[in-house]
């Protein structure tokens, strides 16, 4: 009967382990905020973030996404989905964008550390810092909504949250 009982514990930990390897914790990024301080991506859980990388502000796809996320802006707004664009290129100036987009140090290292090719990627992190979705190509808004909707929650059920 121990026996029994010292295996069911040890499939019930295994189970726990394999549940907490499926997280796909997000690269760690940082950017220039208020006070000509650096804050990092850490400082933002309990939010939903969305980050766009191209490799310049003048990419196309960059722009298309741009315009399809302002769509749906004021309801990310109500949701507290910050967003935030990375460009391989490390370049300043205007995002031609009515989204509040928040620009990301080192745009290379973002691309090179979220594996991005192709010039474009659509990465959704959740409030847990888990990367929700990930995608090479343009998103509606509406699908990029329901991730920030959905995959929390139904995460959380599935996997303990990373402890950090």
């Amino acid at each position: 009967m121990k026996k029994i009982l010292v295996l069911m514990i040890v499939a019930v930990a295994m189970l726990g382990i394999a549940r907490a390897a499926v997280v796909r914790l997000a690269p760690e990024f940082t950017w220039l905020a208020a006070g000509n301080k650096h804050a990092t991506l850490k400082s933002l859980r309990g939010q939903p973030v969305v980050l766009v990388v191209a490799n310049s502000v003048r990419n196309g796809t960059f722009r298309k996404q741009a315009k399809r996320l302002k769509e749906l802006y004021q309801d990310f707004a109500s949701r507290n989905v910050v967003f935030f664009a990375a460009f391989e290129k490390d370049e300043q100036g205007v995002i031609p964008s009515d989204v509040p987009f928040v620009v990301a140090d080192n745009g290379a290292k973002i691309a090179s550390d979220y594996q991005v090719q192709g010039g474009f990627a659509l990465i959704v992190i959740g409030p847990d810092g888990n990367v929700d979705m990930q995608s090479s190509k343009l998103a509606p808004a509406t699908r990029i909504r329901d991730v920030v909707i959905n995959s929390y929650p139904a995460q959380t059920v599935e996997r303990p949250a990373k402890q950090q």
